[in-house]
């Protein structure tokens, strides 16, 4: 018998267990420093020469590269082990998701990875940390070794579109799975959010874990606000249960 097929998308709240703060919540980074969120918008970053230097100091300092995977992504990647159909669409940049064992190419990056540079340019790719050395060894704004251009993260910046190709797996993922799981995302920031949507209209069963309430919740077939670190793997073990992935009827359950 084939096994449902188990979409989950993780927001930023996934990755606050491992030391990465989010952008908006409580204590996300654009609270503390308003300012920031210059540093990752296209047009100040390919504008101004300053911004690109105080880009790059950040990326120096960016947790997300030293971070280590912690209860949630595990429990994904042993969801994966066990054998369920599993694809990962993630709104985060860092990879945990990977580095905790996630085949890459079950796992869609919505918004790039911070893992990677790009050459605006010619468009060539190459790993952060081979940028990062050029700057450590005194280049405040490296240029693209092969065309001269300008280097940035290999992830989508504010001003940029979704790479159409990602977003289209996306879409065909979120309307194939039998259950999809919003994780650690306000579900907010579209097109990324509607998703939930897409595959509650295409009779998926949606639970929703997430601290605060979501846009979403009322169509929820169930919605978690413990934490994250606990609740995670605590559903996806459920879900491993014979038949735990059928869409149940009556009213959301809120726990």
């Amino acid at each position: 018998m084939t096994k449902p097929l188990v979409a989950l998308l993780s927001g930023a709240g996934v990755s606050t267990d491992s030391g990465i703060p989010d952008y908006r919540g409580p204590n996300g980074l654009w609270r503390e420093d308003p300012e920031a969120e210059k540093l990752v918008t296209y047009e100040y970053y390919m504008g101004d020469p300053e911004i690109r230097r105080r880009s790059w100091r950040m990326r120096r300092e960016n947790r997300a590269l030293k971070a280590e995977p912690n209860a949630a992504h595990l429990a994904v990647a042993e969801l994966e082990r066990a054998g369920v159909p599993v694809r990962v669409i993630t709104q985060n940049v860092d990879g945990l998701h990977q580095l905790a064992g996630v085949p890459a190419r079950k796992v869609l990056e919505l918004h790039g990875t911070a893992r990677q540079f790009v050459c605006t340019g010619c468009h060539v790719r190459g790993p952060m940390e081979d940028a990062l050395a050029r700057v450590e060894a005194g280049e405040e704004d490296p240029a693209c070794l092969e065309c001269g251009g300008i280097l940035k993260s290999a992830t989508v910046m504010f001003g940029e579109h979704l790479d159409p190709v990602v977003l289209g797996d996306a879409l065909a993922i979120s309307k194939a799975c039998q259950v999809f799981v919003a994780v650690g995302s306000s579900l907010q920031v579209h097109p990324a959010a509607g998703l939930a949507g897409v595959a509650a209209d295409h009779g998926a069963r949606l639970i929703i874990v997430n601290a605060e309430p979501t846009p979403y919740d009322d169509r929820a077939d169930e919605v978690i606000r413990e934490p994250i670190g606990t609740a995670l793997p605590a559903l996806l073990r459920r879900l491993r249960e014979p038949g735990a992935q059928r869409t149940p009827g009556g009213r959301p359950e809120r726990v």
